[in-house]
């Protein structure tokens, strides 16, 4: 698991569609479903901390692009 999309994909398998509309908040709903879905005991330890990881390193990406919006074009 390495880009979003197959953050996305891994959520999907668990019924979970997530689109609010702004990307950071994406990310941030996908955290707390992927949360969830562990709590619960349903997901593999190793995919649960890939996914986090991968949502997490985004986040970080679309916070610096919401502190400098010049950086847009990345």
């Amino acid at each position: 698991m390495k880009t979003l999309y197959d953050v996305q994909q891994l959520l999907k398998k668990y019924g979970i569609l997530v689109h609010v509309g702004k990307r950071i908040w994406d990310i941030e709903l996908m955290a707390i479903e992927l949360d969830n879905i562990n709590r619960a005991g349903l997901i593999d330890k190793h995919d649960y901390m890939m996914a986090k990881l991968v949502l997490n390193h985004e986040h970080e990406i679309e916070a610096k692009k919401e502190k400098d919006p010049k950086n847009h074009g990345i």
